[in-house]
């Protein structure tokens, strides 16, 4: 069954100020695994997520963005300058980026066609008020990655004779390479004191991953 994905990142000593450097520092280590150098997207959440945006933004990145701002604007720097510009305590900052992923398509078995395809994935950062102090469950910043069939799939999959299982295990690992490039990076650059990779319904991660690898090979 699939399950949701989160990284939750906490720093030393962190203070609230700080939380536009520790933002950028994550995003761009996103941005060199992910092979994308611009966010897509922005919002600012007063409270809770049960409130409305007092901030949002969606950025113009086809061939229309050759005729806006909106090129220069979703440059990390910049898009983390704008949404931050205002710093409250009781706000959650949310930045949107996308990656490419191996994703089947076509049906089961031999009809199953292996595609790169766009992934959104969400980046938060806690305000210390935000939705009665999140971040200690949460993580100063947390990491969206959305559903975990990427890097796991369904149990129940069937990619077909031995050659179709040799390829779905080929693309899978090289997605749970990304994930794992991404996590080392940000542990290695971006001066987190700790870090949690895990899953909504409290299912170990790792364990899901070598199964399911176990299984296709």
């Amino acid at each position: 069954m699939a399950d949701q994905l989160y990284l939750s990142l906490w720093f030393p000593n962190f203070r609230f100020d700080a939380l536009p450097a520790a933002m950028v520092a994550v995003l761009r280590q996103f941005a060199l695994v992910g092979k994308n150098k611009r966010v897509s997207a922005a919002a600012a959440y007063p409270i809770s997520f049960t409130e409305p945006a007092i901030y949002s933004r969606v950025y113009v990145l086809d061939a229309r963005a050759e005729e806006s701002k909106d090129t220069e604007d979703a440059i990390i720097e910049n898009a983390v300058a704008e949404c931050t510009e205002l710093l409250h305590e009781d706000t959650a900052y949310e930045f949107e980026m996308k990656w490419q992923l191996w994703t089947p398509e076509g049906g089961e078995g031999f009809d199953t066609v292996w595609k790169l395809a766009p992934a959104t994935v969400r980046f938060l950062g806690f305000g210390p008020q935000f939705d009665d102090a999140t971040f200690e469950q949460n993580g100063h910043i947390r990491v969206d990655f959305g559903l975990d069939t990427p890097w796991v799939f369904d149990e129940e999959e069937d990619f077909g004779d031995e050659e179709a299982q040799a390829e779905a295990a080929k693309h899978i690992k090289e997605n749970v390479e990304m994930l794992l490039a991404f996590t080392l990076s940000v542990e290695k650059h971006c001066g987190i004191s700790s870090r949690l990779l895990w899953t909504e319904s409290g299912e170990p991660l790792a364990e899901k991953l070598i199964a399911r690898l176990q299984r296709l090979n």
